[in-house]
C-alpha cells in the first residue's frame, strides 16, 4: 500500500486541480439547506476523492459532507472523513479562503491531516514522522500564553451575525475569514495564533485540522473542555470549538465558562 500521508497528498492535489477548473467559471449551485450551498465542484472533488482513496483502502470507512452517509463506517478501525470543498460560499464569491480537506481517524482518534488551498497553492500537511508542513516549510504553534496577546480567527458569518461583538476585547484582534479548514490550517502551521467558533462544527470540518494540532503540540476542545471523538453517529460537535496551543485553549475554556457562552 502506498504511504497514507503520501496517497492524501497527491488527493487532495488531485481535487484541487479539479476545484480550480470551476474557481471564478461556470457551475451550477444548490441549496442543501438554507444558506448552505453545494456546487458542481464539491460533488466532482467529492467523486473523485472517493473513487481514489477508498480503491487505495477498501478497508477503512467513509464520511463526507456530500456522501450519503453509511452506518458501516461506525464498526472501521480507519475511517477517511473528507470535505472536498470546505469554504463554498468564499468559493462561490471569489474569496481564495477555501480547502481540500482529507483527514484520517484510527479508532476516533485524528492521526492524519491534508489541507489544500489549490488558489494559493498552499499545502499543509503531516508526514509519517509527525512533522507538519506549510508547502516546504516546516512549523511551529504560536506559543503565547494569554488570550489578549493574540489574533483569533474567527467566522466570517458568526461575525455578520454579531456573534463575536461581545468578544472583541477578549483578543488582540479578531480575524474573520472563511472556511474552517483553512482556519485551523493557519493555526496548526503557525501562520495565525488561534481559532474558535461559536456555533456547532461537523465532523468533517475539523477532522484534518485537528489532526495538524495534534502533531504540532496543540490541541482542539469543545468550547466548554469536552475532548472530540470522530466517527460518532451524531458527526455534529457542539456547542463551538476552539483549537490552538494548550495553554490558549485551556484559557479560552475557561473564559467561555466564566461568561456563561455569551
Amino acid at each position: 500500500m502506498k504511504n497514507l500521508h503520501t496517497l492524501a497528498v497527491d488527493a487532495a492535489l488531485k481535487a484541487g486541480e479539479i476545484v480550480l477548473k470551476y474557481y471564478k467559471n461556470s457551475y451550477e449551485i444548490q441549496d442543501k439547506s438554507y444558506r448552505n450551498p453545494v456546487t458542481t465542484a464539491d460533488h466532482e472533488a467529492d467523486a473523485f476523492l472517493r473513487n481514489f482513496l477508498m480503491e487505495a483502502t477498501p478497508a477503512f470507512g467513509w464520511l463526507s459532507e456530500e456522501t450519503v452517509d453509511s452506518k458501516e463506517r461506525l464498526d472501521k478501525e480507519f475511517v477517511w472523513i473528507v470535505d472536498p470543498l470546505d469554504g463554498t460560499k468564499e468559493f462561490i464569491e471569489g474569496v481564495p479562503h477555501f480547502v481540500i480537506s482529507i483527514g484520517l481517524v484510527q479508532n476516533g482518534k485524528p492521526v492524519l491531516g491534508v489541507l489544500y488551498n489549490p488558489v494559493r497553492d498552499e499545502l499543509i500537511r503531516t508526514d509519517e514522522s509527525g512533522i507538519v508542513w506549510n508547502n516546504v516549510d516546516r512549523t511551529t504553534l504560536c506559543q503565547s500564553a494569554t488570550l489578549q496577546e493574540v489574533g483569533c480567527l474567527n467566522s466570517r458569518s458568526e461575525t455578520r451575525k454579531g456573534l463575536w461583538e461581545s468578544w472583541k476585547n477578549e483578543f488582540k484582534e479578531l480575524i474573520p475569514i472563511g472556511s474552517v479548514a483553512y482556519k485551523l490550517g493557519l493555526v496548526a502551521s503557525g501562520k495565525e495564533d488561534f481559532f474558535v467558533t461559536l456555533r456547532p462544527k461537523n465532523e468533517w470540518d475539523v477532522c484534518a485540522g485537528h489532526a495538524l494540532l495534534l502533531a504540532n503540540g496543540g490541541t482542539l476542545k469543545t468550547n466548554t473542555g469536552e475532548e472530540i471523538i470522530y466517527n460518532q453517529e451524531k458527526t455534529i460537535i457542539e456547542p463551538g470549538i476552539a483549537g490552538g496551543n494548550i495553554s490558549l485553549v485551556d484559557a479560552f475554556i475557561k473564559r467561555f465558562k466564566e461568561r456563561e457562552g455569551r
